[in-house]
């Protein structure tokens, strides 16, 4: 039985909800309990619950009423009819609008117990048919790729989204980060609930704080009617937010509360909302320089990096390209209602040549351009942007009897760099990624021309 598995007990009769109250806590359930269909609704809107028990005769809305919209809010949470006034026809109704069981007062504790557990246990594998069905693929989301870089964040993603856990997203603009977020809502159990991407950058102070957490009437001039902010939406579904170090300090301490108390305040209220929600962000900082800085809280800190996910650069997963940029073209393919066939063999090269400071962001908006503006059924290089095709793309040559050592293809490439700077050692060790004192050895270990 996990943490989370609570029970519902709807009935007028007070005695018996204690009773009830009693018997289910002995197998370590939660247990809430109202006394009226309407209650029940309104607690359902608050929390998720597995199994609900609910007593027939109540007014003004009797069982089999609230068992129609119990389903509605969550066709997967199972229903036991309680009655004192048994009958067939009742019984049967009961079944065909989907409830598990129905069965008559007095209760016995043994036959109360054994239902419940059953109920909870078909509630369980339907969650675990669900989540395999989830875990299968990330098609859903998009998540294409083959390198190791890529391969390992879909296994990640697979690991974290079975938990609650928070999960901070790391990585430069335009890397999927909001793809990543959704992929774990879509293979977590929160799934048929909401996503909720919220950008910490695109608003002030004041806008964020109402956004996030809404208002009160009256809360400040023009605030007619009480608003609840995206937190409160948000309950028993997945936030996600983005540019999480760009959060001012006063709303990194409210954020803190709501973590830790799981509850909010809305802006000018006075009464805490309990909520229910997983936690996803994402930023594009050193969250770690912002802290020996003082402009990022430590504890918030270690309350959202529970599990980190490092997305790589485009430039450091290179073999992707080629798959993202028919994948893209695919894409625009369909809106722009065209039937280009793929790339020419130098315009994949000159793609997969280039740098991409904008990540995946900026090679989606490439082919976009391209499919555009391409006249013929295939992408020629002309198509691709005039400062990309004004990259020289070096390549290696080799003849058909004859392969390149490493040391060969070293010596060539080192060459090749020179050559575009002009023979300028400091900006050709900055390229190749060491410092002038290892270029030098290099130069004198091939014996190339400085």
């Amino acid at each position: 039985m996990t943490l989370a598995e609570r029970i519902l007990v709807v009935d007028d009769d007070l005695i018996a909800r204690k009773a009830l109250r009693r018997i289910l806590s002995q197998d370590g359930y939660e247990i809430r309990t109202v006394g009226s269909g309407a209650e029940a609704i309104a607690a359902m809107a608050r929390e998720s619950f597995q199994v609900v028990m609910t007593d027939l005769l109540m007014e003004p809305m009797n069982g089999l009423e609230l068992l129609s919209k119990i389903k509605k809010i969550d066709v997967d949470t199972e229903v036991i009819m309680m009655t004192g006034y048994g009958s067939v026809d009742v019984a049967v109704e009961a079944i065909k609008k989907k409830a598990f069981h129905y069965v008559e007062k007095p209760l016995r504790p043994k036959m109360v117990r054994h239902l419940v557990s059953q109920a909870m246990e078909k509630r369980r594998l339907k969650g675990r048919i669900q989540l395999l069905e989830k875990q299968v693929s990330c098609e859903d989301v998009q998540m294409i790729g083959k390198s190791s870089a890529i391969l390992k964040i879909t296994r990640l993603i697979r690991q974290v989204a079975v938990s609650d856990t928070s999960v901070l997203i790391m990585g430069e603009s335009g890397t999927g980060k909001e793809l990543v977020a959704r992929a774990i809502h879509q293979a977590s159990q929160r799934s048929d609930k909401g996503f909720f991407p919220v950008n910490c950058a695109a608003f002030t102070d004041e806008l964020l704080a109402n956004e996030l957490f809404g208002h009160e009437k009256d809360a400040y001039t023009g605030a007619t009617t009480a608003k609840p902010g995206i937190l409160e939406h948000a309950h028993g579904g997945t936030l996600f937010l983005d540019e999480v170090g760009d959060m001012p300090l006063a709303m990194q301490s409210k954020l803190l509360r709501v973590i830790q108390e799981r509850e909010l305040v809305r802006v000018g209220g006075v009464k805490p909302i309990p909520i229910d929600i997983r936690l996803v962000t994402a930023t594009n900082r050193d969250l770690k320089k912002a802290m020996r800085l003082g402009t990022f809280r430590e504890d918030l800190y270690y309350r959202l990096n529970v599990v980190p996910m490092h997305l790589p650069s485009l430039k450091e997963r290179k073999e992707d390209i080629p798959l993202l940029a028919n994948f893209f073209l695919k894409r625009f393919n369909q809106r722009a209602h065209r039937e280009i066939i793929g790339f020419s063999r130098e315009a994949m090269a000159l793609l997969t040549h280039y740098s991409y400071p904008g990540n995946i962001r900026e090679l989606e908006n490439i082919v976009e351009r391209a499919v555009a503006l391409v006249v013929g059924e295939m992408i020629e290089v002309d198509d691709i942007p005039e400062d990309l095709r004004e990259i020289e793309v070096f390549t290696i040559q080799k003849n058909q009897s004859q392969i390149q050592s490493l040391a060969e293809l070293e010596r060539d490439y080192i060459q090749w760099v020179l050559d575009q700077c002009h023979h300028n050692k400091s900006q050709a060790a900055k390229l190749l990624g060491i410092n002038r004192v290892s270029l030098y050895r290099k130069l004198k270990k091939s014996q190339l021309r400085e």
